[in-house]
């Protein structure tokens, strides 16, 4: 389960529920990956955030990886939820970006 108070956020992708941690580690592998973490954060906040980038801030957070489970799966099943079910994740992760937690 997501602990709120490490600023976690749960997911469910393909029927199992995911926990993301936006730890120091994690935040720095995103952005490696994706460029500055405001920069993205602003794309969020004007629409611009491609499902890419949430997909790779979604996989370096993650908590655990379940055995087998492949980047590539876990876009997929991140795209097959919807935005709907990413959306409060997404809010939770880029709010302690800001907050600096």
């Amino acid at each position: 389960m997501a602990n709120p108070a490490r600023g976690e956020a749960s997911l469910r992708v393909g029927g199992v529920s995911l926990v993301l941690r936006p730890s120091f580690a994690a935040l720095v592998a995103a952005e490696e990956e994706v460029g500055p973490l405001f920069a993205l954060v602003e794309r969020a906040a004007d629409g611009r955030l491609g499902l890419s980038e949430m997909v790779a801030l979604f996989w370096h957070c993650l908590r655990e990886r379940p055995e087998g489970l492949t980047r590539e799966a876990f876009g997929e099943g991140v795209a097959a939820g919807g935005l709907a079910t990413a959306t409060p994740a997404l809010k939770l992760l880029l709010g302690q970006i800001l907050a600096g937690r």
